[in-house]
């Protein structure tokens, strides 16, 4: 299929058009550059072994998008072009409100336009919000705690809609949990414009001596350790979850919404330990108050995306800090790091299933 991959050259876009590719897909990438860098392009290409079309486009401009759609003739749509950081969302909700929800709605008319009707989505299991119950299923109630949380929210109830108003549009929501590490050959991985807003991209860059210590946002939760418990998932199974969930989607000829996620729960605490095991690095932190729309524990019930998709996370958190560490290490300006000819991409590991950690 040919597929255009809004947001394409960021974090978990860029990981998703490798394994679109892998499959013998064709993709196309529109990005406006927000939250990635132009040197993306040069390393999928090296790790595809092929030219990859990007377009310098923000989904919101409809012009430009309509001029896309125009020139292509597109099987089916993945939705990444979002901001995604929660304690920014509280200090920026209009931003968030502007980009994600009226991206959103520019997408979807452009592709009614097109005629263009499948569409995988990147959620977030932060529309559960502080869920009663963990782990979390897909029926649990729906109460975003923050406007991050709200614009997946939003975004979700407007395809729906859609979908109700079109019966031959088909979309797959998926609903992420943690998403974290990098491709195996380090070429490709998380690099944050600024100061990161995730934990394992900060945890990296105090590694690689960008920063003195990492912040722990809460030691007072009901939890292991007092800190925050999260279902960290490597970026490379999630990447396959796409594949898996646009082929399901065409195959079955039906939309669904799933999470994805290992099904265990880290806390901040036992990552920065298991970081520390992987890159042989000391991680000094600090533990500051508590940030405004977290909760305490959340991990995912994934047992749907097995039974609809047959995907299960692989790979543990040892393997995620493991390739976190590699891409750092590679890159430690990130992208602005010069790319390295000697480095060639290794074979990607045998996959392994996802261990508990002792007290997680």
């Amino acid at each position: 299929m040919r597929i255009l991959v809004c947001g394409g050259a960021g974090y978990i876009g860029s990981h998703a058009c490798v394994t679109l590719c892998s499959r013998g897909h064709h993709v196309v990438i529109a990005d406006s550059g927000v939250n990635s860098s132009p040197r993306v392009l040069q390393r999928l290409q090296r790790l595809v072994g092929a030219p990859v079309s990007l377009h310098r486009v923000d989904i919101r401009d409809r012009r430009a998008m309509a001029a896309l759609f125009a020139t292509y003739h597109f099987d089916a749509v993945l939705h990444f072009a979002a901001l995604k950081a929660v304690g920014e969302s509280c200090r920026k909700p209009l931003d968030y409100f502007d980009n994600n929800i009226g991206g959103t709605i520019a997408l979807l008319q452009s592709m009614q336009e097109a005629g263009v009707r499948r569409l995988v989505f990147s959620s977030s299991a932060t529309v559960y919000g502080d869920p009663s119950q963990v782990p979390v299923r897909e029926d649990a109630g729906l109460q975003a705690l923050n406007p991050y949380g709200r614009t997946k929210l939003v975004a979700e109830q407007l395809i729906e809609d859609l979908c109700r108003a079109d019966d031959r549009f088909r979309a797959a929501n998926l609903r992420y949990f943690n998403p974290v590490g990098a491709h195996p050959s380090g070429l490709i991985g998380e690099d944050p414009c600024g100061e990161p807003n995730n934990l394992m991209p900060y945890i990296c860059q105090v590694a690689v001596g960008q920063r003195d210590h990492l912040r722990v946002f809460g030691g007072d939760y009901p939890t292991v350790d007092g800190t925050g418990v999260r279902d960290y998932i490597h970026v490379v199974d999630l990447a396959q979850a796409h594949a898996d969930a646009l082929e399901y989607m065409v195959s079955a000829d039906r939309g669904f919404t799933v999470n994805l996620g290992t099904g265990r729960g880290i806390s901040v605490l036992e990552l920065v330990h298991a970081f520390e095991r992987a890159s042989g690095q000391r991680i000094p932190y600090e533990i500051v108050e508590r940030r405004p729309g977290d909760s305490a524990e959340v991990f995912a019930d994934p047992a749907l995306a097995q039974q609809l998709l047959g995907w299960r996370a692989q790979y543990d958190v040892d393997a995620m800090c493991r390739d976190a560490w590699h891409w750092q290490a590679m890159n430690p300006q990130g992208y602005r790091s010069p790319l390295r000819r000697a480095a060639a991409p290794r074979v990607e590991r045998p996959r392994r299933a996802v261990a508990r950690l002792a007290g997680a």
